[in-house]
């Protein structure tokens, strides 16, 4: 989601993104110093061309949204706050294009030909843009009447599988988008991640808000496996929050592990996929210290772990008897670390931007504002607390200290939103049957008199009160 520090690997080449900016450098030497560095507020500004009729032209601040490798590796693509979609070659790097989208991205995928490039925003459409034309516009492929979450395409490119926030799954031809082949129904809060399993082309991992991982059969949208996350979380920390959504999906070929990163818990869950029985195995949580940020496998090192510590920003974990480790500290791990201590601020500068981004989404749900003022170039309730804000907009817990953001605060809007009416109404309709009773009551048994005898009713009284 929009603003996050993110972690993306492939084959080789290890790219770590936070505000923006990112490096590129490789995994596969100590003595490769080979480094790419690429700010996306220095990169030139276009007009929106392609600007939808409702979308005013936004100058933003080039805080990277989404990113992604093609298939081999050859290309890297990115989308920032300032509508535009950038794309790189690898080999060697070199800014290729920068183009202008609609409007704000939320994910984006190289289809396996690498060919072009599906953009997917906030609106819900998703938009095709050619790698071989790099500076060809875009074309609308697919809306939805939803927020879209994630996109993924099918190995063999015949599929677009899209989730939005209407807690749906689509999968539409990808020749003809209009035509839809199924809908993968099951989830009850927003799909945040979707991901194609590598090693069995006809399978669907998708998470959601509802705290679940689940195995589908695309095609036909049958729901092959569902796991309850809370449940695995309740056996490591009791009082840890009952609602989470993934933030990651990352699937290792060499064994058919899943790794999976939930917002607002230092844990990353591993699963094994059983093909033969077409379900998930739960195998091990990877409990960690700090807030990890992103997750990616490198088959032929392991699971790479991101994480909110300048001292050890990466951690490497490979499986050990069945079961994953920690590895020492390599010399590979050594130069990859050094590079992002050296580049600390580029990690720290996401949280301001992240902040003033949920802060900006918090005013409109404030009950209470009613005015506003600018506070780190963002609109600032003057009713609420700077904790209260962070803590309602979801940065923050009430536990948690303020200065340990997270990746946790991309989600907390998208819950819906539950409101009880009914038990102020009930209340109230209860009293008022309760004051029309007592008044029934004064009416039958009028007061005594001076004497200590009834008051005697006149002759209307007795039909009025009927």
């Amino acid at each position: 989601m929009a603003g996050s520090v993110g972690l993306a690997l492939c084959g080789q080449t290890l790219v770590v993104r936070g505000g923006s900016r990112f490096l590129a450098t490789s995994t596969a030497s100590s003595d490769d110093d080979s480094l790419f560095i690429y700010d996306c507020s220095a990169a030139e500004k276009k007009s929106q061309e392609n600007k939808g009729e409702d979308a005013p032209l936004d100058q933003g601040s080039g805080v990277i949204l989404a990113s992604t490798f093609s298939k081999s590796g050859s290309y890297f693509a990115l989308t920032d706050d300032s509508k535009r979609l950038i794309l790189f070659r690898t080999k060697p790097w070199q800014c290729l294009s920068v183009r202008t989208v609609a409007r704000r991205c939320t994910a984006l995928t190289f289809i396996a030909s690498e060919e072009k490039v599906l953009v997917a925003d906030k609106s819900g459409d998703v938009y095709s843009f050619s790698v071989l034309e790099p500076h060809g516009c875009g074309h609308l492929e697919l809306g939805h009447l939803s927020m879209l979450l994630d996109v993924a395409v099918s190995p063999d490119d015949r599929f677009i599988l899209t989730a939005d926030r209407d807690e749906k799954i689509r999968v539409s031809w990808a020749a003809a988008p209009h035509s839809i082949e199924s809908f993968c129904l099951g989830h009850t809060e927003f799909v945040s991640r979707i991901s194609v399993v590598p090693t069995q082309p006809g399978l669907l991992l998708s998470s959601s808000g509802d705290s679940t991982l689940r195995l589908w059969e695309y095609r036909s949208g049958r729901q092959l496996h569902c796991c309850h996350l809370a449940s695995l979380q309740e056996l490591v920390d009791p009082q840890a929050p009952q609602r989470f959504a993934a933030s990651r999906i990352a699937f290792w070929c060499q064994e058919n592990c899943v790794a999976l990163l939930c917002d607002g818990t230092p844990v990353v869950y591993i699963f094994q996929l059983d093909a033969h029985r077409q379900q998930l195995v739960y195998k091990q949580q990877l409990a960690l210290q700090h807030q990890v940020w992103d997750v990616a496998f490198e088959e032929t090192q392991g699971l790479w772990v991101l994480q909110d510590c300048q001292e050890a920003p990466l951690v490497l974990y490979r499986p050990v008897g069945g079961q994953w480790q920690s590895v020492p500290e390599s010399a590979v791990l050594k130069k990859i670390s050094g590079v992002l201590r050296g580049n600390w601020a580029m990690l720290e500068g996401r949280r301001a931007a992240g902040l003033r981004e949920e802060l900006d989404e918090h005013f409109p749900r404030c009950l209470r504002g009613t005015r506003r003022t600018v506070v780190l170039g963002a609109p600032w309730c003057q009713h609420c607390t700077v904790l209260e804000v962070m803590v309602s907009a979801g940065w923050v817990s009430p536990a948690r200290n303020p200065g340990s953001a997270g990746a946790d605060a991309n989600f907390s809007s998208l819950y819906k939103a539950t409101f009880d009416n009914m038990t102020s109404y009930l209340k109230k309709k209860e009293e008022r049957v309760q004051q029309q009773l007592e008044k029934k009551q004064r009416r039958r048994s009028p007061p005594p008199g001076p004497n200590g005898q009834a008051k005697k009713m006149r002759p209307g009284e007795a039909a009025l009160s009927c």
